[in-house]
């Protein structure tokens, strides 16, 4: 858009990345909503069809405690995760202002780089596509097999113990 319109480079960078934030604010608000005490409330009624436990929400209410500022950052340059990291956020209480500022720079940086891909490839803009299109299906790929894995992990481990 930046090569046939009125639109300018750092305009549609500042657009995008605004649009980006709001989202991710929205996200964070649901997340808020879900706090682990609710989260309590669903794994004491349907915990042993899910396989979790309490000690399992706070084990990760832990993790993202210590790792979630970078977690939030680097996740914004993940198709699929960068909007979904915000949910998790909210539901351990980050720190607002250090969510939003990490969330505007992850955002800002991804945003460059499409925009600026974009720019440099012109009305070539198509081929670049199809090349995010098999990017975000490999990494939805490795999503569903990464979950797969820990599901089996979690599996094995839960009849070894009992």
């Amino acid at each position: 858009m930046t090569t046939y319109s009125n639109m300018t480079v750092i305009g549609v960078i500042i657009a995008a990345t605004i649009g980006s934030v709001v989202g991710a604010m929205l996200l964070y608000s649901i997340g808020l909503l879900i706090d682990v005490h609710r989260l309590e409330k669903i794994v004491d009624r349907w915990g042993k069809y899910l396989r979790l436990t309490r000690k399992d929400i706070h084990r990760a209410d832990a993790w993202f405690d210590k790792y979630g500022p970078w977690t939030v950052f680097f996740c914004r340059l993940i198709p699929l995760i960068r909007s979904l990291i915000s949910i998790p956020a909210g539901m351990s209480n980050m720190n607002f202002p250090l969510f939003i500022l990490l969330t505007t720079l992850g955002s800002l940086l991804w945003n460059g780089i499409l925009v600026m891909v974009g720019v440099s490839v012109g009305e070539n803009w198509q081929s670049i596509v199809e090349y995010m299109d098999i990017f975000s299906n490999v990494v939805y790929v490795l999503i569903g097999i990464s979950g797969l894995l820990v599901i089996l992990w979690y599996v094995r481990f839960r009849r070894k113990r009992a």
